[in-house]
């Protein structure tokens, strides 16, 4: 194991560490804003699965690289999504025309 390999891997594992405490510590009504905002930002993920699929090795590379920017891309959209649903749950309701005057 090079050197290098071993500095990546130990920043990996540090930073899984740091956002298993960052995370847990977040309240439970706070999850889902800040879900959908992660989940939005997942895009740089996408623009590097294009960027891998345009240098990818010619076997097996471009099957990887499009079922990474597959995954990718649902899980930006699925942010998007969530996002949208979740602000339209503060949007006041609309009562339908006509039914005013029969709530009194």
């Amino acid at each position: 194991m090079s050197a290098h390999l071993l500095t990546e891997l130990t920043v990996f594992i540090l930073a899984v560490f740091v956002g298993f405490e960052v995370i847990s510590k977040v309240p439970s009504m706070l999850h889902t804003p800040l879900m959908s905002a992660t989940n939005a930002i997942h895009g740089i993920v996408l623009v590097g699965a294009l960027l891998v699929a345009v240098v990818a090795a010619p076997t097996l590379g471009p099957v990887l690289s499009v079922v990474v920017v597959f995954l990718a891309s649902l899980n930006v959209f699925g942010g998007y999504v969530v996002t949208e649903r979740m602000l339209s749950m503060f949007k006041p309701h609309e009562s339908p025309p006509g039914r005013e005057g029969a709530q009194r």
